[in-house]
């Protein structure tokens, strides 16, 4: 998620201050990504250190407001045109949970598939519950927002509703990969078995050696 990008949208539109940044930044995305103050003045620091905001005076209860430059303008036009690589895709933590799993002695693995899938069946039927109140107008987190926010909430929300499902769908097939490698594994282990034992006695009573 890009905190940086997402204040220059909203600076974009005008001068503001960091509160209002995530209220605004938090309302149009329905609360998913919640941010702190914190967060939002560390990121414009970095944007007014890279020539991208500058500090846009106070109001009388002394917030200090910051607007886009024509950099930070340029910044925006050229993040909406570049499509967001997949060449280093984020750090997935299921995916590297599963990886460790299955490397680590004594970890029942199904169990954390299983485990998993429980709980994004459990976050998918949240989310579609979200979908049908949005597309029934109800409210959605943060209150009324700007105009569109609506639409954008309901955006993101389906990001997360395809998202969920392609995880559910990634751990079935997890469970029949792990399944078959269960398989696989006891077959080797029974020819091991079968190596390791003494050859069976002939009908002449001796006991045929192995080729």
């Amino acid at each position: 998620m890009s905190i940086r990008h997402g204040l220059l949208a909203l600076l974009d539109q005008g001068p503001r201050y960091g509160y209002q940044l995530r209220t605004e930044f938090e309302a149009r995305t329905g609360a998913t990504w919640p941010l702190n103050v914190g967060q939002v003045y560390t990121t414009l620091s970095r944007l007014e250190r890279d020539g991208l905001v500058v500090p846009a005076g106070e109001d009388d209860e002394g917030h200090q407001f910051y607007a886009a430059t024509d950099a930070g303008r340029a910044e925006l036009r050229a993040w909406f045109d570049t499509p967001v690589p997949r060449t280093n895709p984020p750090r997935d933590e299921l995916a590297i949970k599963l990886a460790m799993a299955v490397t680590v002695p004594g970890v029942d693995v199904p169990a954390v598939v299983q485990g998993q899938r429980r709980h994004s069946i459990k976050a998918l039927q949240d989310y579609t519950r979200l979908k049908a109140r949005a597309l029934a107008g109800e409210s959605r987190p943060g209150g009324a927002g700007e105009p569109g926010s609506d639409l954008a909430w309901l955006l993101v929300l389906e990001q997360l509703i395809f998202q969920t499902e392609a995880e559910v769908r990634w751990l079935d097939h997890c469970e029949t990969r792990l399944a078959k490698h269960a398989e696989v594994e006891q077959a080797r282990a029974a020819e091991a078995r079968s190596d390791d034992s003494p050859p069976a006695p002939t009908r002449f009573g001796r006991r045929r050696s192995k080729a």
